[in-house]
């Protein structure tokens, strides 16, 4: 009974904790508010986000009859959080452009809307959390609550995409990135392609992290009876890795530094020869990497974690934490001057001819995020 009772108080405390952060997503609404008022004032001048298969458990959101409760009340912990630093960073601009786009009480309507979804949420895991006090709570009720709750989050976070749409009306299609806040077993995206048959390839994006022990899985590649046909990793302490039919080259990439870099790995079946870039320089060699076995067709290709099954089987430990842009895939070798046209932003830079950077070619699961992408203007 004792110890019972320190749960109980444990998960008051982590309630407590979300409580504020619901406060605050709730003073961030009422800022955002207020200052689309005052935009819409007639007369004011308006201004100008692997390949090692470890004995982790996995942590699967919707298994809950096998999750401890205070477990489940803190991922719920996480995900508030990471509504509101969406929430906070859709704030300040996608915003101000909703509110000159439409009416003022359009803007209100839609702050109303998200605020009742908070209180919603609010109210639920407080019932939550007297449930478990009370003892009333067995799998069966615990799982459809926690629908409920996941239901509830979702709408929350297709009303904040609502905001963040401002963003990218009038961007180019490319002109956007991924961001990966936590990690997670259940935030990633997938490209709607497989990719074919390849006996050379070139792989590049821009990248961006200071994740700690290791930045994760940036994409994956897995096919029917091989889950490491093409994976890129950096996992725990090790190195970042390129994983090739299993096969392993160590990369010599120095990138976990939380500033943007941009990346390249290229490869052939011949001899198994591979390279790799960054910043536009070529920074090591190799051979022997899964020689003469071709890219096998016909898998499933994800951003932001690492596939032990086609598809899924993710593991939080690998997952990618950080932002990711430009992911490009050729079917065959860059030269070092196309290499360099990328990671310099030139106007010659080539989009992947298997697969191209575009808004259109990915669907996001599990609240990663888009943002207008950065690291070029900033090179310009």
């Amino acid at each position: 009974v004792l110890q019972l009772r320190e749960t109980v108080l444990q998960q008051k405390e982590t309630i407590m904790n979300q409580k504020e952060t619901i406060r605050e997503l709730t003073a961030k609404l009422g800022r955002c508010e207020s200052q689309s008022v005052l935009e819409a004032l007639p007369g004011e001048p308006k201004g100008g986000g692997a390949g090692r298969k470890g004995g982790f458990s996995k942590n699967t959101m919707g298994d809950l009859s096998r999750a401890p409760a205070a477990e489940t009340l803190s991922q719920l912990g996480q995900t508030l959080q990471s509504l509101k630093t969406r929430l906070a960073r859709s704030c300040a601009r996608p915003l101000q452009q909703f509110s000159r786009m439409n009416s003022s009480s359009q803007t209100n309507n839609l702050k109303d809307i998200l605020q009742n979804k908070i209180d919603d949420l609010e109210k639920q895991v407080l019932s939550r959390v007297n449930s478990l006090e009370e003892g009333k709570f067995n799998p069966k009720n615990e799982s459809e609550e926690r629908g409920k709750i996941e239901s509830t989050l979702t709408s929350l976070h297709q009303r904040i995409s609502d905001l963040e749409k401002g963003q990218k009306d009038n961007r180019p299609p490319d002109r956007f990135q991924l961001t990966f806040p936590l990690r997670t077993n259940y935030m990633y995206a997938k490209v709607k392609k497989s990719l074919p048959e390849m006996y050379a390839f070139s792989v590049c994006m821009w990248i961006k992290s200071n994740a700690s022990p290791g930045m994760g899985t940036p994409f994956s590649y897995a096919v029917p009876g091989q889950a490491n046909e093409l994976v890129l990793i950096e996992w725990g302490n090790n190195p970042m890795e390129i994983l090739i039919n299993d096969k392993v080259a160590k990369l010599p990439f120095v990138i976990n530094d939380g500033k943007w870099h941009h990346i390249c790995v290229t490869w052939t079946t011949r001899d198994g020869v591979w390279e790799a870039y960054q910043d536009g320089t070529q920074t090591g060699s190799g051979e022997n990497l899964a020689p003469y076995h071709p890219i096998k067709p016909q898998g499933v290709l994800v951003l932001g974690q690492e596939q032990d099954t086609l598809g899924g089987g993710f593991d939080a430990t690998q997952a990618f934490v950080g932002e990711l842009a430009h992911f490009n895939v050729w079917d065959r070798k860059l030269s070092p001057g196309e290499v360099y046209a990328l990671a310099t932003c030139s106007t010659k830079a080539l989009a992947g001819n298997v697969i191209a950077w575009a808004e259109a070619n990915i669907d996001i699961y599990g609240g990663a995020t888009k943002w207008t992408f950065e690291a070029c203007r900033q090179l310009n």
